[in-house]
């Protein structure tokens, strides 16, 4: 079991070609609720460097319930739309929490997590 309470997500979103200007647009209306979410640390919108159409958004979070309420808030409704509108080729969400160096020798143990929609 982890004994820390801070927990992170990472959002990989990969535009169709041809699509990434809008879905940047799209994907920066989250950053000023997200980073303003009871419990938030960071939130962040990033663009790579060597792949036009790959957009990362990551946020840390106090503990895994303001984590839980950000999935059910209804901007993140946004991903579905996205997904409906045809603007991405793939969307990819994990959820991570730091863990000890012993923690990172031991068996993982299921943690639950809402996911939006």
């Amino acid at each position: 079991m982890l004994t820390t309470s801070a927990v992170s997500h990472w959002v990989s979103v990969r535009a169709r070609p041809g699509r990434s200007a809008q879905l940047g647009a799209r994907l920066s209306s989250l950053i000023s609720p997200s980073a303003a979410a009871s419990g938030c640390l960071h939130f962040g919108l990033q663009k790579s460097l060597t792949d036009e159409n790959l957009w990362v958004i990551t946020g840390s979070w106090a503990d895994s319930s303001a984590m839980n309420d950000w999935f059910a808030a209804p901007e993140l409704n946004l991903f579905s739309e996205l997904v409906a509108e045809l603007l991405v080729a793939s969307l990819d969400f994990q959820t991570f929490a730091t863990v000890t160096p012993a923690q990172a020798q031991t068996p993982p143990v299921a943690v639950e997590a809402r996911l939006a929609g």
